[in-house]
C-alpha cells in the first residue's frame, strides 16, 4: 500500500484534505489537486511524498496536464479519487429562482468533469493493466432530501445537487461495466452530511434521522475510501457504498 501513488482531486476540500493527510501518514505518494491552493503541514509529511498542483478540472487540458505530471514524477498512478466539487457562485438557489444558465453550468461542470477525468485516467489504467477509480456521490444521490430538516434555517437542498449525485452513481456503474475484465476497479462513495459551520437547528434536525452520530466527520468517509484503495477490495467494482449513519433508511 505504501508504495502506491494516489491522485486526489479536490484535495483541499473537507473529505479530500482529510484523505490526503491520511494517505501521507500511511506512506502513500500523493498528488493533491485543487483549484485553490492552501498550506499543508510540512512538519508532518516529507515533501518528496507529495505534490500540490493548482488546476481547473473543468478543462480537459488541465486534466491531461496533472495526469502527465503524475506519470512523469512517479512513472505510474495507482488510483484516482475524485473529490472535486465544482459549483457556481449562486449554487444552492431555490428551485423557484433557478436560472437555466447556472443550472447548465453546474450540471456540465460537476457531471462533465467526472466523465472527462474518468476517461483520461482510465486510459492510463488500461496501459498499466490495473488501477482504481473512486468517485464521490452523496446520500442525496439515492434519497430525496428530507426537507423538514431545513426548516427554520437559511439552508436549502438544490435540485441540481440531487441530479448530479445520482448521475455520479450511474456513471460509476456504466464505467465499471464498460471496463470489466480489465483489472480496473471503479466504485463510488456516498456520504451523508459532513460537519461544517452549520446552524444548530439543522444539526439537531438532521441527527433525528440518524442512528448515533448524525453529521459525519471527514475521517468517517476516509476509512471507507482506504478500504476501496486497498487490495482487500479487488473484487468490488461498480458499487455505491453509502456512509450516512442510517440517514437514508
Amino acid at each position: 500500500m505504501s508504495k502506491k501513488v494516489i491522485l486526489v482531486t479536490g484535495g483541499f476540500g473537507r473529505v479530500g484534505y482529510s484523505l490526503c493527510k491520511n494517505l501521507l501518514a500511511q506512506g502513500f505518494k500523493v498528488i493533491l489537486v485543487d483549484k485553490t491552493i492552501k498550506n499543508i503541514d510540512k512538519s508532518r509529511f516529507r515533501e518528496s511524498d507529495y505534490y500540490i498542483l493548482k488546476a481547473d478540472i473543468n478543462k480537459e487540458r488541465e486534466i491531461k496536464r496533472i495526469i502527465s505530471f503524475g506519470l512523469k514524477k512517479f512513472k505510474k498512478i495507482d488510483a484516482l479519487v475524485h473529490c472535486a466539487y465544482p459549483k457556481t457562485k449562486d449554487w444552492g438557489t431555490k428551485l423557484e429562482n433557478l436560472k437555466q444558465k447556472s443550472l447548465n453550468e453546474n450540471l456540465s461542470n460537476h457531471l462533465g468533469s467526472s466523465i472527462i477525468i474518468s476517461k483520461n485516467i482510465l486510459k492510463v489504467f488500461l496501459k498499466q493493466n490495473y488501477g482504481k477509480l473512486i468517485l464521490l456521490s452523496s446520500v442525496m444521490g439515492i434519497k430525496n432530501p428530507k426537507f423538514e430538516t431545513y426548516k427554520g434555517t437559511h439552508m436549502y437542498s438544490p435540485v441540481e445537487y440531487s441530479a448530479v449525485k445520482s448521475g455520479i452513481i450511474s456513471i460509476t456503474k456504466y464505467l465499471a461495466k464498460y471496463y470489466s475484465k480489465k483489472n480496473i476497479n471503479i466504485n463510488c462513495v456516498s456520504p451523508g452530511g459532513i460537519k461544517q459551520n452549520l446552524p444548530k437547528r439543522f444539526i439537531k434536525n438532521y441527527k433525528k434521522h440518524c442512528n448515533l452520530k448524525g453529521l459525519l466527520d471527514p475521517e468517517d468517509v476516509v476509512e471507507t475510501i482506504n478500504f476501496l484503495l486497498s487490495d482487500n477490495s479487488k473484487f468490488i467494482s461498480g458499487q455505491n457504498i453509502v456512509i450516512d449513519d442510517g440517514y437514508s433508511l
